[in-house]
């Protein structure tokens, strides 16, 4: 196991990721801002503001150390509590202007927890999830064709799996409703070994542009007005609301006293609440929750029982 190799290429992903959205926005380009850590460790934000496509993108590199991996750690594995832990990742979350353009959201993570006289435990996780304002079948379905594709060298079920976990992780229990249309979702991998899901770690964050950009392409110049736009605003809340309530690597970053404005860079720039709003029956609006935020089979669903 080289940590080396693994803090080579998240950083070289950072670049990459956000090389492609530079390009996507045209008019813009990301800050960089490097930080360090009091208890060990630091990192790379990379932020983009106000471009021609992307009203927030933010894109990070993070790798830490510490004495005790925090709750948020240990929830699922608790016979890890007390250990010592190395984590790094890239982490990114990109808020378009124009409401036709998702949201998304992508992570690729390594862990490693140590303490005296026991061998290191290591594992790797991550994945990426859409989060569209109006539906549409076409970008849903490539967004999960090109998840399968990036899943199928490495088991026929591995798709399923992840597809399976992302929809049931972003999932707003609060309001029983789904964040997006989903993707995929993994996390406390290692048995496959450190070499197989190192890949299956690095087909994930190589293939997010691969899902990610041609949805930007086909949407971006789509007209909106005010509708769209106080539609967008009033979803964008559910996003904080998951963000700050349930996402996991949210609450690592915080518990783990990281860095607080590159922890919450992927929040959205302007968000809007309602009290207690309802959508008109047979509108876009309404087919957004009423059909794309239901969890289904994307790869046999069928274009003719969409929406119009």
């Amino acid at each position: 196991m080289d940590v080396s190799v693994v803090e080579t290429y998240l950083r070289s992903l950072q670049e990459t990721i956000c090389e492609g959205l530079v390009s996507l926005d045209g008019d813009c380009e990301f800050t960089s801002e490097s930080w360090d850590r009091p208890e060990g460790g630091g990192g790379t934000t990379k932020v983009m503001a106000e471009g021609r496509v992307f009203e927030k993108a933010g894109v990070n590199f993070s790798h830490v150390l510490g004495a005790d991996l925090p709750p948020s750690a240990t929830e699922a594995r608790p016979e890890l509590e007390g250990r010592s832990f190395r984590a790094m990742g890239v982490s990114l979350v990109i808020h378009p202007r124009n409401p036709f353009v998702p949201t998304s959201h992508a992570n690729i993570r390594f862990f490693v927890a140590e303490k005296p006289g026991a061998d290191p435990v290591w594992w790797m996780g991550g994945g990426f999830d859409l989060t569209p304002y109006y539906g549409n079948f076409d970008d849903a379905v490539s967004w999960h064709q090109t998840a399968k594709a990036l899943c199928d060298p490495f088991g026929k079920d591995v798709y399923d799996r992840y597809k399976t976990w992302c929809d049931e992780y972003f999932h707003i229990k609060h309001r029983d409703e789904a964040r997006g249309i989903g993707g995929l979702f993994f996390d406390d991998l290692n048995d496959w070994g450190f070499d197989k899901t190192f890949a299956f770690m690095r087909s994930v964050g190589d293939g997010f542009l691969t899902a990610y950009a041609p949805i930007v392409e086909r949407r971006k110049h789509q007209p909106w007005g005010e509708r769209e736009r106080e539609w967008q605003l009033y979803r964008r809340g559910r996003y904080v609301e998951f963000n700050l309530v349930y996402d996991r690597g949210t609450l690592f970053g915080l518990q783990s006293n990281g860095r607080t404005e590159s922890i919450l860079m992927s929040l959205p720039p302007l968000v809007r609440w309602n009290y207690n709003y309802q959508t008109e029956p047979g509108t876009p609006e309404a087919a957004l929750t009423e059909y794309y935020l239901q969890h289904r089979d994307w790869l046999t669903a069928r274009a003719e029982d969409a929406p119009c």
